[in-house]
């Protein structure tokens, strides 16, 4: 089955970006109404995070969401398949330049890339302008993996390590001259992780950007992928590098992290990944929420 949905997205590949947009957007969609645990799963996040708005308007907003998920599913042949010609014209760089002045003036960079939708495109997007270094979880589907492991690697000389080796080999990484295209939002578990509030609801948050930045002297950058309405494609945004960061207070800091992203979630909430169990790990004696 698996190899079916490979030549299925190999074939769409080769549409215009609008009409490729508009079977993704089709496909999600369709997810929406079969794929029922994710669409729970974030219709939940969306009820903790905006209990402002009505139920109707929550729903609407889930829909938006998966249509934009069918679309960065299927859109990510580009990212496995197309020449560098294509990705350059379909993913727009903001603020290059202030990776290009930290590079040269040779210093560490921390990408701070959250989950939003464009992720993997934005992501091969940059292996086009250097090498990189970036964690990489092995996927259960061997064909799966394959082309996630090529569509992050195909270009320039990537360093992908797994979650097993550990902060030394990244820091290394990065102060060998690599910036680190850093994924640190999700929820990973208890260990390592600090309760600090993201949407005002407490959420198990790793404490890596401010203790990575420290150690390799990085300065942290952070990196936004948007989706751009039909066949507009995608930009992505590298922001001025954060001042007086990291602090002396890591709980602080990881809560900086959250408030920023916050922001600008609330910029575009249709693109942030709600299907993930983000409070899944609970303080102790609070109640489970999935």
């Amino acid at each position: 089955m698996s190899r079916l949905v490979v030549g299925l997205i190999w074939l769409l590949h080769w549409l215009p970006l609008g009409a490729l947009a508009r079977v993704g957007s089709g496909f999600g969609w369709l997810l929406y109404w079969v794929v029922l645990p994710r669409r729970k799963i974030a219709l939940t996040n969306l009820r903790l995070c905006f209990p402002e708005l009505s139920e109707a308007e929550r729903r609407a907003l889930a829909r938006r969401n998966f249509a934009l998920i069918g679309r960065s599913m299927l859109e990510r042949g580009l990212a496995w398949w197309a020449g560098p010609e294509r990705l350059r014209a379909t993913v727009r760089i903001d603020g290059l330049e202030h990776l290009q002045r930290l590079r040269a003036e040779g210093r560490p960079v921390l990408l701070l890339a959250p989950h939003f939708l464009g992720l993997d495109m934005a992501g091969t997007r940059l292996t086009l302008e250097g090498d990189f270094v970036s964690v990489y979880s092995p996927q259960k589907d061997k064909v799966f993996d394959h082309w996630l492991h090529h569509g992050r690697s195909r270009f320039n000389d990537q360093l992908l390590l797994s979650r097993h080796d550990g902060v030394r080999a990244t820091v290394k990484a990065m102060k060998s001259g690599r910036p680190f295209y850093y994924l640190p939002d999700l929820d990973y578990g208890r260990k390592e992780s600090i309760f600090v509030p993201f949407f005002g609801v407490p959420a198990a948050t790793i404490t890596g950007l401010p203790r990575l930045a420290r150690l390799a002297n990085a300065a942290v950058v952070p990196c936004v992928v948007r989706m751009l309405p039909g066949g507009g494609g995608y930009v992505l945004e590298l922001g001025a590098p954060w001042a007086d960061y990291p602090s002396d207070d890591v709980e602080a800091d990881t809560l900086r992290m959250n408030a920023w992203l916050e922001g600008v979630i609330r910029t575009m909430p249709e693109q942030y990944y709600w299907v993930h169990r983000r409070f899944k790990t609970r303080p102790e004696g609070e109640p489970r929420i999935y």
